[in-house]
């Protein structure tokens, strides 16, 4: 089985949708392993957004991944990352395909909903950020 991190973002807590998207994971075959709602400092999303540090975007990203709560989840499923990316749709929610996440959720590419893993390697990096073993199962 394959695991791959969610990040439910600020303006999709702030709206009230962790239910349906969570029950978009588990609808479409991932099973929801480990899950917890949290506040990032600063410190932390700076951290989880490191690669990103040198980008234009950084300090409006990180400003905003400490605005409020994000929920953070390890799904587990065959083929979990690409399930996951295909459930998000594009990162321009006006680009996002019909009936996706960011299509249904997302403000603006800025304010986009969730975050998903975009590779095996980097969701086993991430989902360490988050979770000790212990907290999986």
């Amino acid at each position: 089985m394959e695991r791959t991190l969610s990040i439910i973002k600020p303006d999709a807590v702030a709206k009230g949708v962790i239910g349906k998207i969570l029950d978009r994971f588990e609808s479409n075959g991932l099973r929801i392993a480990a899950t917890r709602k949290l506040e990032l400092s600063r410190k932390d999303a700076e951290a989880f957004y490191a690669i990103h540090s040198e980008r234009p975007f950084f300090n409006d990203l990180v400003d905003f991944m400490t605005s409020g709560p994000v929920v953070v989840s390890v799904l587990e499923g065959e083929e979990a990352m690409q399930k996951n990316r295909d459930l998000m749709g594009a990162t321009n929610p006006q680009e996002a395909a019909a009936g996706t996440i960011r299509a249904d959720f997302a403000e603006n590419i800025d304010a986009n909903a969730v975050h998903g893993s975009d590779s095996v390697e980097n969701a086993a990096i991430e989902i360490s950020f988050f979770f000790a073993d212990r907290d999986i199962s």
